[in-house]
């Protein structure tokens, strides 16, 4: 059996079916009888209300046909997941294609609705699915959430199931790899049957999928396991235990690829985020606000490391208030990286606006009106690039600062996708210095150190006053960090964060700063997902919100 994880593109049904046909021919190669694709391969992970379209269905269905017409070669038969309509009903399926037929066909039953999945809205849910035969062995066919509760799998178990196939379309996040197998687990443990993960990999919008599929046997052992963040077309093989042995099938040891620690797997993530967001949506390069600080940095490495140095073009916009340590810093962090490096004063812009706003001004005291006024001429300066030159403007701004507003919109929050949009700052400068000791498996970017010491090392400031340290209005990040990880990921309220050592004052001040920015988080560019809870699809707060969290009625 050939576990085929593939990196399809929503919407384009050609090029997914041509990615299944290559697959199933690199399956023959490997002497495979049997090709199980992730789900929804044909449509891509997730189509939304894209799959909604009759003219899209009818895309699908042809795929499928031409796959059906394919397995009259003699070669594998081929186990392909996709949108299917069956009685006016539209269900997210597996159709089971051998020597030019449909062998048959299962319907996810389990439809998720949390989270990011939204599938109740597009999908019917199926039956309870029984096993298929196919060369006289009864395969279960459960699809990504069947598995996820006992129901679907203790039926085809009660069946005659005789090994469970399960194609997913799992979102990365830190930690997913460890709930992925101990799920499996408990489906063994409960069924006694073998079972084979097969996971989609690549990058749609927000979301990435890490691969990393694998086999666990009747026994429990993992029997094989896929790279993570890369395509992959494994060839597995099992063998029916002799009657002594209770006759079941079982998985032959192969190849099994190590695990990636966490900060490896976090910067894999972005790499890939990165590089399927520019690449599928037709962006020659991008274009980053290099300003001499540690996110900016960060995000200028992982898109030389995604998409090759020459596709990536830095700016350094400096004010008066930009220090000369600043300068020096980005220019040294562009040369190190190996990345094009441009620097536009924004000093003119400033007077022009101090010169047309005096009118309406007259002689008020400078405040955050001026400090904006400088990020978003920084930002009308990338877009201006992107539009004369084409590439995409990359922002760079972290969670903790997305989370409580500390970005200005039409400014630094201007572009098309942020690659720290879920990353809290912390991690943000364990990453710096897990990418000055590593270089990623796949990166494109240089080998040694890529981020001066000193961006690391030095106290995180705009540089929109003199004298400004981000600490001048946010707690330190540590205890920021740590703050909205419990808000956030864990839906504590605020005594509770007290009860863990917090000063509640700041938590209160934390609180009103999160809900109060949700208005500029959702102008905010897509960006990709690390943690449990991306603070856009997973978090939909109201605009208008007057719950704080503690008081009376």
């Amino acid at each position: 059996m050939a576990l085929a994880q593939l990196n399809p593109k929503v919407g384009d049904v050609a090029g997914n079916l041509a990615k299944v046909r290559a697959a199933r021919a690199e399956a023959k190669k490997q002497g495979a009888e049997l090709v199980l694709t992730s789900e929804l391969v044909l449509s891509g992970y997730p189509p939304e209300d894209l799959v909604l379209k009759p003219a899209f269905q009818k895309r699908c269905h042809e795929a499928v046909e031409a796959l059906r017409a394919d397995t009259m070669d003699g070669g594998p038969a081929l186990f392909v997941t996709t949108p299917w309509r069956e009685d006016d009903k539209l269900h997210n399926a597996i159709i089971c294609l051998d020597k030019g037929e449909i062998i048959g066909k299962r319907y996810k039953v389990d439809l998720p609705n949390y989270g990011v999945f939204d599938e109740k809205r597009v999908f019917v849910p199926g039956p309870m699915p029984g096993p298929l035969v196919f060369q006289g062995v009864r395969l279960g066919v459960p699809i990504c959430e069947d598995v996820w509760t006992s129901d679907v799998v203790e039926c085809i178990a009660e069946t005659g199931g005789e090994i469970l196939l399960v194609p997913n379309g799992s979102p990365y996040e830190v930690g997913k790899t460890d709930v992925r197998m101990q799920l499996g687990v408990k489906r063994v443990i409960e069924s006694g049957l073998t079972f084979v993960y097969v996971n989609q990999v690549g990058g749609q919008d927000e979301l990435i999928f890490d691969g990393g599929s694998f086999v666990l046997g009747a026994d429990r052992q993992l029997k094989a396991k896929l790279a993570s963040f890369r395509e992959e077309v494994a060839t597995v093989e099992f063998r029916r235990n002799g009657p002594g042995s209770g006759g079941g099938w079982e998985c032959q040891p192969t190849k099994i690829a190590p695990e990636l620690e966490e900060l490896e797997s976090i910067y894999q993530a972005m790499m890939l985020g990165l590089r399927d967001y520019v690449n599928k949506t037709g962006f020659p390069s991008v274009v980053i606000g290099l300003s001499g600080g540690v996110d900016s940095a960060l995000t200028a490495a992982v898109a030389a490391d995604a998409l090759g140095p020459k596709r990536v073009h830095t700016l350094m916009m400096p004010s008066p208030y930009t220090s000369r340590e600043s300068l020096e810093d980005a220019k040294a962090c562009a040369e190190a990286i190996g990345i094009k490096y441009d620097t536009v004063s924004i000093e003119p812009a400033m007077e022009a606006f101090r010169k047309m706003t005096l009118p309406l001004f007259g002689n008020r005291k400078e405040d955050t009106t001026e400090e904006n006024i400088q990020s978003r001429a920084r930002g009308v300066t990338l877009m201006a690039v992107s539009n004369k030159l084409g590439g995409m403007v990359v922002t760079t701004g972290n969670k903790s600062e997305m989370a409580v507003g500390y970005a200005t919109l039409y400014g630094d929050m201007c572009g098309g996708f942020n690659v720290l949009k879920d990353v809290y700052k912390t991690t943000v400068f364990e990453l710096c210095q897990w990418r000055n000791r590593h270089v990623p498996d796949g990166a494109m970017g240089p080998k040694g150190k890529v981020i001066p010491e000193r961006i690391i090392t030095k106290p995180p400031s705009a540089e929109l006053k003199p004298d400004q340290k981000d600490e001048d209005s946010l707690p330190p990040y540590p205890v920021l960090d740590a703050i909205l990880k419990g808000l956030i990921e864990r839906d504590l309220a605020a005594e509770d964060l007290a009860k863990e050592g917090h000063d509640l004052a700041v938590v209160d001040r934390v609180w009103r700063l999160l809900e109060g920015a949700e208005y500029k988080r959702r102008q905010a560019p897509p960006g990709v997902k690390i943690t449990s809870r991306l603070i856009s699809k997973e978090r939909r707060y109201p605009i208008v919100n007057g719950f704080r969290g503690r008081g009376k009625c």
